[in-house]
């Protein structure tokens, strides 16, 4: 991936978040503040009103620069788990100006390692883990067969819909839907799905790429 991919990634993601603003509320408005769609499009609306000011810095600046934006505009939870994701996975960028395949799943680790250390979350909790950690699981699984980048974020973001979709069943044991214990179930995680469509983002910005 290279400085354009990203700046692609960002923009497609900002993108879909917009356009799913009100289907994320939606979700939210079942286990949560009803407010999971508006804070995501008003987070990552601050980011594209930044993207002048990044097409010149470097990956990791970009990446961090999207995770200071998010932990400063979105409110609630979500705000402090992508932020500290963005940062973490600017982090590994560090110092690189194109990202291999292998560099591009220590990306993810290291995003999913930020929402777990943040959120203090595990699989089966109806969480944006439980999107997260199958689309790693699936992003190395790929890497190991030779795929190339374009097929490894495919398979990982087929992987975070799956998860996110898996979490319909849960009882959440975390987060504001944990207040409604045994009547969070029924219904799919905002969170879960808001990751899912950030990774679909990033497959769509690797199409194409040998």
């Amino acid at each position: 991936m290279t400085n354009e991919d990203i700046m692609n990634w960002l923009t497609r993601t900002a993108d879909v978040l917009q356009e799913k603003r009100s289907y994320l509320t939606e979700l939210d408005s079942a286990i949560g503040d009803a407010d999971h769609g508006i804070n995501m499009d008003r987070g990552f609306s601050a980011v594209r009103e930044k993207f002048p000011a990044m097409t010149s810095q470097d990956i990791a600046a970009k990446l961090k620069t999207v995770g200071t934006t998010l932990v400063s505009t979105v409110g609630g939870a979500s705000g402090p788990l992508y932020g500290t994701a963005y940062l973490r996975a600017g982090s590994v960028a560090a110092g690189k100006q194109e990202l291999s395949s292998a560099d591009v799943i220590a990306m993810l680790e290291a995003f999913l390692g930020g929402v777990i250390a943040r959120g203090k979350a595990q699989v089966g909790e109806k969480t944006m883990i439980d999107a997260l950690t199958p689309a790693l699981t699936a992003a190395k699984q790929a890497l190991s067969e030779g795929a190339t980048l374009a097929e490894i974020t495919s398979r990982a973001a087929a992987a975070a819909e799956e998860g996110a979709k898996a979490t319909i069943p849960l009882v959440a044991t975390k987060g504001r839907a944990s207040y409604l214990g045994e009547r969070s179930a029924g219904h799919q995680d905002p969170g879960a799905t808001s990751s899912w469509l950030i990774l679909r983002s990033l497959a769509e910005a690797c199409e194409g790429k040998q």
